[in-house]
């Protein structure tokens, strides 16, 4: 649903997105007039005092204006929940009502400070009826303060440019004005999200690299969001409604296909050799993020461990450069994996973005000779390089780049972005560099063109819906919590038959923005253009790791079990949505499923054989 235009410029929320506010408004504001009411009946005989009149009146006219306000807030949960995302005529009141519920708030506030000032006044009345219109003040201003705060989360700082063309769009201005309109439109989205990345990375330096990263950032936020008229409630909704989709979408597929393999046949040999090398390497990978996940694992005596490194200040015959709290972080690493301080020759906390990082260490690591010195002390050993998540993409880059001078580099990049490389790279670094993913890990998936297949997959889903969307929230919720029959899905679709999706629809256009240049309108389906962006590739070879079973939505519940297969690059050309493709990406549930499924192997192989075959999913 587009967003409300009010006062002449477009807001961050939908007239249908007034159900759960409004909800919770309205049990705040009957639960008030309930208690004003016991006040004044049970203490009105108190009244006859200095300022007891003023007082008196003061509750009666609250308890009208509170009369009022809970009319007014009723109606518009009502006709919030009215009509379905992408019909919302039914709801085509919510604007008028919207006006009569912010003009309330004049009186409310001109009242909220009159009864101010009268107990401040200290009139001579009951202490207890006095108290009780000090609360019923201090109540007042919270609720004005809580409004206040509502409006500028859901004020649009685009919304003034936006508001005058999202309907009828440029197409009354001639190419010239149009291109002006779109570039501006372009330069304005761009320095809000810029603005946004920036207070929500508030913590990061300032330095030249980092302001390139923010704009960079920026430009891809807005160029993927600059072409859709939806808020981020229809974002939430379509998420909900994909997540049961997919689910339904696997239930209903064809059985796997089933292929025995001998216990001791080479692609079972070396899918058990490379999860022992990324049950080892993984430890490593995990020490480069430093004291914060040491003292998130070890919370009970992760500080006291370290803390003497913190502390201590030695002189070492290695390189520490780079970033804060170089010892706590050095203390960190010792601990994780085990090795000695004689074990490092350098160590770098540079954290620049994925081709910088790689190009940093790269030209250390050759130009400075500490490669050449490594293998002077250690001849005997071989390179390998590892890292998780955007130190993953990081570490793949590096070792192609180190794999004409160092034939034998091998890299593990664990939960890699997966917007690395080209076809031709992706099949050419399979020979020396292994990728392993957990579940439905949202990083090792992302890619500008998932992405904009995302949000085509939303705009499908979201225009096909056909129940409110207050219902498709709390159906979602409630799913995403306790699980339930993903058949009952909210949409016109019957049986489940999901290949109705791929067809245009009308109700697609009403949440792309007229003027929008990403899209050809003279085409079927404003979705059926061709991708902007060529399609890039995870890294190497993938292992993926998936849980058996269920051991809660969260996995709070019980231990998981997981079991592992080679995977093809083509099972990571979606994003999967699901309560765990956030948490299957951190570190600490990745090391504890590599635990696991290695554990389980091992156990598996060290059965007696009793004349059964292992069986392996294809």
């Amino acid at each position: 649903m587009p967003g409300m235009v009010l006062f002449g410029r477009r807001w961050a929320i939908a007239s249908d997105d007034l159900v759960f506010p409004g909800f919770f408004e309205l049990v705040v504001r009957v639960l008030w007039w309930i208690g004003i009411l016991t006040l004044y009946l049970m203490h009105r005989g108190k009244l006859d005092c200095a300022g007891g009149a003023l007082l008196s009146s003061y509750l009666i006219v609250l308890m009208i204006l509170l009369a009022v306000v809970i009319c007014t807030v009723s109606a518009i949960m009502c006709v919030s929940m009215r009509g379905t995302i992408c019909n919302p005529g039914p709801r085509k009141s919510m604007s008028k009502l919207l006006y009569i519920r912010l003009a309330l708030f004049f009186p409310e506030m001109v009242w909220a400070s009159l009864g101010a000032a009268w107990v401040a006044d200290g009139v001579q009345c009951d202490r207890t009826v006095v108290n009780g219109i000090i609360a019923t003040v201090v109540v007042s201003w919270i609720i004005i303060a809580a409004t206040v705060v509502s409006i500028i989360i859901v004020f649009d700082p685009l919304g003034g440019k936006m508001a005058p063309y999202s309907s009828a769009g440029p197409s009354h201005l001639d190419s010239h004005d149009s291109s002006q309109l779109l570039n501006g439109l372009k330069t304005a989205a761009t320095s809000v999200w810029e603005t946004r990345i920036k207070l929500l990375c508030c913590c990061i330096g300032k330095d030249d690299h980092t302001r390139v990263a923010f704009s960079s950032t920026a430009e891809l936020f807005s160029t993927y969001f600059s072409d859709t008229d939806l808020v981020p409630s229809d974002i939430a909704a379509g998420l909900a409604l994909l997540h049961q989709q997919q689910d339904n979408i696997r239930n209903n597929q064809e059985p796997a296909q089933v292929v025995c393999h001998a216990p001791g046949s080479s692609q079972e040999a070396d899918l058990d050799a490379e999860l022992e090398n990324c049950h080892h390497y993984m430890q490593f990978a995990a020490a480069a993020y430093g004291w914060p996940l040491y003292i998130y694992r070890n919370p009970l005596t992760g500080l006291c461990r370290i803390g003497g490194d913190c502390c201590r200040s030695r002189t070492t015959d290695y390189d520490l450069v780079g970033g804060d709290q170089l010892n706590c972080h050095f203390g960190s690493i010792l601990h994780t994996t085990g090795l000695q301080y004689r074990d490092f020759i350098h160590v770098s906390f540079h954290d620049k973005g994925i081709s910088q990082a790689a190009r940093y260490v790269y030209q250390r690591l050759i130009n400075d000779g500490i490669l050449s010195q490594a293998f002077s002390i250690a001849p005997e050993y071989r390179l390998v390089i590892v890292g998780h998540s955007l130190g993953g993409g990081a570490a793949a880059l590096l070792a192609t780049m180190l794999r004409a001078a160092y034939p034998q580099v091998r890299c593990y990049a664990f939960s890699p972005p997966r917007g690395l490389w080209s076809k031709a790279l992706q099949e050419y670094s399979q020979s020396f560099i292994v990728s392993l993913v957990l579940g439905k890990d949202v990083i090792p998936r992302l890619s500008v063109t998932n992405l904009e297949d995302l949000k085509r997959r939303i705009l499908r889903v979201v225009a096909h819906c056909n129940k409110p969307k207050y219902k498709i929230l709390l159906h979602g919720l409630w799913y995403e919590l306790f699980g339930g029959n993903p058949n009952n899905l909210p949409t016109e679709l019957d049986g489940g038959d999901q290949e109705v999706l791929t067809q245009p629809l009308l109700g697609e256009q009403s949440l792309l923005t007229r003027w929008s240049p990403a899209y050809s309108f003279s085409s079927d389906s404003p979705l059926d253009s061709s991708p902007k962006y060529p399609p890039l590739y995870p890294p190497g070879r993938i292992i993926h790791l998936q849980e058996e079973g269920a051991s809660g939505r969260f996995g709070c519940c019980s231990a998981a079990h997981y079991s592992a297969k080679w995977s093809h690059e083509a099972e990571f050309s979606k994003i999967l949505i699901g309560p765990k493709m956030l948490t299957d990406h951190m570190p600490d549930i990745l090391m504890r499923a590599l635990d696991s499924v290695v554990s389980d192997r091992a156990a598996c192989v060290s059965c007696p054989a009793q004349g059964v075959s292992s069986v392996d999913v294809a």
